[in-house]
């Protein structure tokens, strides 16, 4: 399944907004622009679709309520709205429409509510809520549809790929020294912590497929690797990756993830993260701890990946070396720009100055990074 259409209203940075999405879609704007908040979008529709303890109130709770949720922009119309355009996969598949609106109790205990809630399948309605229920018992729209068993069951394969959003912006020091934060990973893994334990639940067969796919790749990016493998503490049971550098003594090069440097962990997650899933995969920031000629062949990668397993990837960035790949075309970037009136979002293909310089044969990266830059940069002292 893909997402193709994007409607936001009220949402963090965005007041109004409407985008098409592409299967492979780079996401590029000044700093507080509102990459992260739109890839954000995503995981807040995952949390509430979880079975185990997610919902409307714990993703609006965990994102400190809908005040901090709502557009500092939105006046006369406080509602928080995301609407979604969404294709299944076949000769004939299944065209979905999920819309959500969230509001706040004017009054009284000033409880978060489901103002609006609607499904489409082909065109046809299947949910629109309020409905004559909600109506003689409010406490009802306290809750989404998506989040109820009892009521997705006519969209439920909408609620199986929300939960199964996956987003990556792997620390490299929480998965070195995962031992010491044992016991505190972050509720859906936000910073890769629990790669390793990822990699422990995974069927034998696929494990070994996956790590050999991986090792391949590394040994490209990093010419002294000789092997990958996945191993277990004998003593605590703990997973590991260990790693076999070329040494003058014979398999004297080994090296567990607690010796790899930050490039090789982010990298080794990210390849990780492409071949597992088939449910959207959103990265934030790829680019941090690698070369600049390894991020330069990550677009391509992330296309093949992508195109392989038939999953969507979003991807925010910063970094021209990831967009000089002469294969990403312009309506695959998203401009955000942000105004007292809330950031914009805007397609490459839609920016006349851009995509007369990407015509002439500049990459993406060289024809439209530049506009991203702060405008009073050159006042920037301290």
């Amino acid at each position: 399944m893909k997402i193709t259409r994007l409607a936001l209203k009220n949402w963090r940075n965005f007041k109004s907004v409407e985008i098409a999405l592409e299967e492979r879609q780079f996401i590029i704007g000044p700093n507080a622009s509102g990459k992260s908040n739109l890839l954000d979008v995503f995981r807040f529709l995952r949390d509430i679709a979880k079975p185990d303890g997610g919902g409307v109130q714990k993703a609006v709770a965990d994102r400190g309520g809908l005040s901090k949720l709502r557009c500092l922009s939105a006046r006369t119309d406080p509602e928080v709205r995301l609407s979604l355009d969404l294709r299944g996969e076949g000769d004939e598949p299944d065209v979905w429409t999920y819309e959500i609106g969230i509001r706040q109790q004017p009054r009284g205990h000033r409880e978060v509510f489901v103002s609006h809630e609607r499904v489409l399948k082909n065109k046809t309605e299947i949910v629109k809520r309020p409905d004559k229920q909600d109506v003689a018992d409010e406490v009802r729209l306290t809750q989404s549809f998506l989040e109820q068993v009892n009521e997705n069951r006519r969209f439920r394969e909408l609620a199986y790929y929300f939960e199964g959003v996956t987003y990556l912006h792997l620390v490299p020091q929480l998965l070195r020294f995962s031992d010491e934060f044992q016991g505190r990973v972050l509720e859906a893994d936000p910073f890769g912590q629990g790669l390793l334990e990822r990699i422990a639940k995974t069927p034998k067969k696929t494990q070994r497929a996956r790590l050999r796919r991986i090792e391949q790749a590394l040994k490209s990016a990093l010419p002294q690797l000789q092997e990958l493998q996945f191993e277990k503490d004998e003593a605590t049971g703990r997973p590991h990756l260990a790693a076999l550098y070329n040494h003058w003594r014979p398999k004297a090069g080994w090296q567990r993830e607690d010796q790899f440097s930050d490039g090789t962990l982010r990298l080794i997650g990210l390849l990780w993260s492409l071949t597992e899933g088939d449910s959207l995969l959103l990265l934030e920031e790829p680019e941090l701890s690698l070369n600049a000629a390894i991020v330069g062949r990550l677009a391509p990668l992330i296309y093949r990946m992508q195109r392989s397993r038939r999953r969507q990837v979003l991807v925010s960035t910063h970094s021209v070396d990831l967009l000089r790949d002469p294969g990403v075309r312009p309506e695959e970037v998203l401009l955000l720009e942000p105004s007292p009136e809330g950031t914009s979002v805007t397609p490459l293909s839609r920016v006349d100055s851009i995509k007369r310089l990407m015509d002439a044969g500049l990459t993406a990266g060289e024809a439209a990074l530049p506009r991203t830059a702060p405008k009073q940069l050159k006042l920037f002292s301290f």
